[in-house]
């Protein structure tokens, strides 16, 4: 049998994505889920075997260090720069009024107020956060949240699009919610199967992975599984 990198193993895996790899996976009894491309795979003995990585992942195991270092893409590697989905909120209409302000003025339950006549900055409304339920007034307690991160959709297929479907996507006000300034920054870049908000979990989810297949975005196949789950358990 060829004996192909780890990373090249796993970008096979992926594209596969689900498809069960001929060779046994050996899970040892420190965890650890050594693919037949390990290097270590030969002189393990003792193992516990899975018909896939995903399987021996899902049962509690772990990469190698080597193997889980390749799935590490970082933004600088990856070529990710905010500036990639266009630099900052847009005004798209030119009425002074840019995304992030339409989003706030869309999203309020009650009419909002502006800083001045021209009605170009907003300041003050009543929203209610999808993160908690809470309401909130004033507007500079609020940051508008992408559903969808710019960079998780960078890593999911949005490096290949276009700029001009990048900046529709940055200011899609589908993919944008009025939440607490501190849960939009605790989250971060973070998919669900990373990080939920303390309420509103089915929600979330549910924008999340109908924005995810709107815009073809193409999460691993670990990610959809608990996606799954997450739906199974939150929306009842």
């Amino acid at each position: 049998m060829k004996i192909v990198s780890f990373k090249a193993w796993f970008l096979v895996a992926v594209l596969l994505s689900g498809t069960a790899v001929a060779d046994v996976v050996k899970r040892t009894g420190a965890g650890i889920c050594h693919p037949s491309s390990s290097s270590y795979y030969g002189r393990i003995s003792n193992f516990t075997p899975f018909d896939s990585v995903q399987q021996c992942l899902d049962a509690g195991g772990r990469l190698p260090k080597q193997l889980a270092a390749a799935q590490v893409d970082t933004s600088e590697s990856r070529g990710y720069d905010r500036s990639r989905f266009g630099n900052g909120w847009d005004d798209a209409d030119g009425d002074c009024q840019n995304t992030r302000m339409e989003a706030l003025a869309a999203q309020s339950t009650a009419p909002v107020r502006y800083a001045t006549d021209k009605k170009c900055r907003v300041v003050a409304g009543r929203w209610i956060s999808p993160f908690t339920g809470k309401v909130i007034h004033d507007a500079s307690a609020i940051d508008i949240d992408h559903v969808v991160p710019l960079k998780w959709a960078w890593d999911h297929g949005a490096a290949s699009w276009t700029q001009e479907k990048r900046e529709r996507f940055a200011n899609d006000q589908v993919n944008l919610w009025s939440v607490e300034l501190s849960l939009n920054r605790q989250k971060g870049a973070r998919g669900p199967d990373e990080w939920l908000p303390p309420a509103g979990q089915c929600q979330y989810v549910s924008r999340f992975v109908r924005i995810s297949k709107v815009y073809g975005l193409q999460p691993s196949e670990r990610e959809v599984h608990r996606f799954k789950g997450q739906l199974s358990n939150y929306c009842r």
